[in-house]
């Protein structure tokens, strides 16, 4: 069985409590997928120490400099696509094909942040004096800590990483503990692309160890986490002791509202595929459907036929199209879920129940859900599942499908399927959403700002532009010629 290490300083380092875990492929929880540090307060307090080594060189590093290795660690990125995304289907279950495209989307996202490195930052001001100009220049924050999920273990870390790397910070990061064999294949590319000892760091643990001394320690600059709302709350808490920057991308219950639409087959592919992708393990997946009465047999109807067509089973298998869960405690919380809705009274229209007798020999793996004729305050409809159950909640009108959608604490993403102009203007006007999609599943771009509101986020946006807000900090100049 493999063992691996964490990197501290660029050397691969066990950790300091001398204990491990292991890691299981979802599909076939018998195999064991390697032995991982459990790290703990030591360990990060070295691999912050590296990183607070490592910054004064890498900060004065010139940005065309370090977008260059960014370039190297994307071409890396791209040249190992198969290997890894074989990687992330095996230790977090979502089909190859899905994984590979996930490993896709973190090359766009690496290449797009190394021009970022190399575009001017600050502003120039007319002075209200003679003699006086005035600037802003934007400086790194210096040690930030990324803290990613188990949903996306590639994309999210370069999320973080590679716009970190490119405004001259230097990072610890913290991978989920189910998913940390993808971790180290990211540190070995930035290796051989030449990334300075010390520059990222691989701290490997719980995160009621890692994470909590991470978001404890002064000398960490800024924390990007990405998880859960609660969790987040809690990231949010401690930075706020010591006046740390956050960015949090945390947890939704976005809906697909369906309202005088002229293509129900067209948005009933969109919000199935939106919805069932990663086994519904996406913060942005669309999970629940807000339509109104008028359409909601039709609609219901061409959902069903897309949700017959999904192809659940390993990820590894050819034509699978949906994997397992994640874990069993995620498996119970899905399962959970879906037997308060049948007992509640909520028409079950496809799926709900395992697929498997003992998910503990055979696999996470649960049938794709489908509910009809939920009540808007029922769980299914507010609270975050994170797995392959659909709840259709119908309504009058499109003043009620407003105020469905947002009744919530969540604002992350939102999608819209109408053919009226004046709908969608209300609509994008209306949603309390940090993104609308309009007549398309919650699909983002490689360039694009991403993020959420109320309890969905915190912070500035990631991807594209906003990412500088983040990872930079604002300096005034007043020249006196």
């Amino acid at each position: 069985m493999p063992r691996h290490a964490n990197l501290i300083g660029g050397k691969w380092t066990p950790p300091e409590t001398g204990s491990y875990y292991a890691t299981r492929n979802p599909a076939h929880p018998g195999q064991i997928l390697g032995e991982f540090p459990s790290s703990g307060k030591a360990d990060v307090e070295a691999a912050v120490g590296a990183a607070a080594a490592a910054f004064p060189s890498w900060e004065t590093t010139p940005g065309p400099q370090r977008g260059a290795l960014l370039v190297r660690f994307a071409q890396l990125l791209e040249d190992s696509r198969s290997e890894l995304g074989k990687i992330v289907t095996l230790e977090q279950g979502k089909a190859l094909g899905e994984a590979l495209g996930e490993v896709s989307r973190a090359v766009a996202e690496a290449r797009y942040m190394a021009g970022e490195a190399s575009r001017p930052l600050g502003q120039t001001f007319p002075s209200e004096r003679p003699g006086f100009s005035c600037r802003t220049i934007l400086e790194p924050l210096g040690v930030v800590a990324a803290i990613s999920p188990w949903n996306f273990p590639v994309v999210t870390p370069v999320r973080k990483i590679a716009p970190a790397l490119a405004f001259g910070n230097t990072v610890v990061f913290k991978p989920a503990s189910l998913t940390p064999w993808s971790a180290v294949f990211l540190m070995q590319l930035m290796e051989k692309a030449g990334l300075p000892a010390g520059v990222v760091n691989l701290v490997i643990g719980p995160g009621s160890a890692v994470g909590d001394c991470l978001v404890a320690d002064r000398r960490v600059g800024g924390i990007s986490f990405t998880g859960s709302s609660e969790i987040g709350a809690r990231v949010a808490e401690g930075a706020a002791r010591r006046f740390a920057g956050v960015q949090l991308e945390l947890g939704g219950k976005n809906p697909a509202i369906v309202v005088e639409h002229d293509d129900l087959d067209g948005a009933a592919r969109e919000i199935v595929s939106a919805a069932f992708l990663c086994s519904g393990q996406r913060c942005t997946a669309l999970s629940r459907v807000i339509v109104a009465e008028a359409q909601a047999d039709a609609l219901v109807r061409c959902i069903l036929s897309y949700v017959g067509r999904i192809r659940v089973g390993d990820g590894m298998r050819e034509g699978t199209t949906m994997g397992p869960l994640v874990s069993r405690a995620q498996f119970q919380i899905v399962d959970g879920y879906v037997r308060q809705g049948i007992a509640s009274g909520c028409a079950l229209l496809a799926g709900g129940k395992p697929l498997v007798e003992d998910p503990d020999r055979e696999g996470y793996y649960y049938a794709p859900t489908l509910f009809d004729a939920v009540k808007p305050d029922s769980p299914l409809a507010r609270e975050e599942i994170f797995g392959p159950v659909l709840p259709v909640i119908r309504v009058g009108d499109a003043e009620e499908a407003m105020a469905v959608a947002n009744d919530t604490r969540y604002g992350l993403a939102a999608a819209v399927f109408t053919s009226r102009p004046a709908l969608i203007h209300k609509f994008v006007a209306g949603i309390q959403a940090g993104m609308i999609h309009i007549n398309h599943g919650t699909a983002s771009h490689a360039h694009v700002p991403f993020g959420g509101r109320k309890d969905s986020g915190q912070g500035a946006f990631s991807i594209g532009p906003t990412a500088k807000d983040f990872y930079t900090q604002v300096k005034v100049v007043y020249d006196k010629w």
